[in-house]
């Protein structure tokens, strides 16, 4: 499984994201919309591509980046069953608590 988190955890390549959510670009486009390096952008882009979260095509001397939406669907799913089983585990435990009535003895 790809760590779209870590891709994600970037303010840069969520503004990458954001850009490629409207249609592919070229690498200049992306470049053309930030104040840092083409090296520094490049390294986020690879980033990207690494995690899978993007796909690069060539179109004659172009590089055009693309979004992935397999791959951030996939990790949507599986951050709502990991959410969904994370709040099972604490509704089981609030259950538990009630039902044993250990709150009560906290008020005495």
């Amino acid at each position: 499984m790809p760590n779209v988190y870590r891709a994600l955890g970037d303010s840069t390549r969520r503004h990458i994201l954001s850009m490629l959510k409207h249609g592919s670009k070229t690498q200049k486009e992306i470049v053309e919309a930030f104040d840092i390096s083409q090296p520094a952008i490049k390294k986020h882009l690879n980033i990207l591509l690494e995690e899978g979260i993007i796909s690069e095509s060539l179109n004659g001397k172009y590089r055009i980046y693309s979004i992935n939406h397999n791959t951030l669907q996939i990790a949507y799913h599986e951050m709502l069953q990991y959410i969904g089983e994370l709040l099972d585990d604490q509704l089981v435990s609030l259950k538990n608590y009630v039902e044993k009535g250990e709150f009560r003895d906290e008020e005495n």
